[in-house]
This record gives C-alpha cells, structure tokens and sequence, in this order.
C-alpha cells in the first residue's frame, strides 16, 4: 500500500511580510526578480568582487544570523552576482576604506 503525503509542511515563523511573500513565491516558483541596479553600479560591484578574488585568498568559517544570510542572498541576487562575492565586496570595501 502506497501512502501519500496529506501534509504541507510549514516554512516560518517569517520576519515580516516580505520575507513570507518571497519565500511562497520561491516555494510556487512564481517568483520574478528585477535588478534595480544601473549598469555602471553593477559594473563597479563586479570590479570591486574581481579586484578581492584577484589576490592570493584564504578559506574562513564564519557564523551569521539567518536573517541576515538571507538579506545578503537577496541583496546579491538583486545584484546578479554569487552572495559569496558580495561578502567578498563588502569586506574588502570596508577594510579598504
């Protein structure tokens, strides 16, 4: 006898709203990204991304809320780029700077 799944399993609690509509649209594969980033602003974030790959790197481990991987996730599809390389970006802006 075959048994089927009667359940839906639950995705939550969500932090607000936004994050509940994004992950039902990711989950109903209804969701539709736009990039709001101009063509210049993208070019720079690659650079800034490629300029930090470029040299010699080494592998971390590194702890960090949910909440906030899922906004750097987010932030980095927005982007078009890997969320791995806008780490990458963001900590070499900020120790260069």
């Amino acid at each position: 006898m075959t048994r089927t799944m009667t359940k839906t399993p639950k995705i939550g609690p969500f932090s607000d709203e936004d994050e509940r509509a994004l992950i039902e649209a990711l989950e109903a594969d209804d969701a539709r990204f736009v990039s709001h980033i101009s063509p210049a602003r993208k070019n720079e974030l690659q650079a800034i991304a490629r300029a930090a790959m470029s040299d010699e790197r080494e592998k971390i481990t590194l702890r960090i809320s949910r909440e906030d991987l899922t906004r750097i996730k987010s932030k980095a599809m927005q982007e078009g780029m890997p969320y791995q390389s806008l780490i990458n970006s963001i900590l070499h802006k900020a120790v260069s700077s």
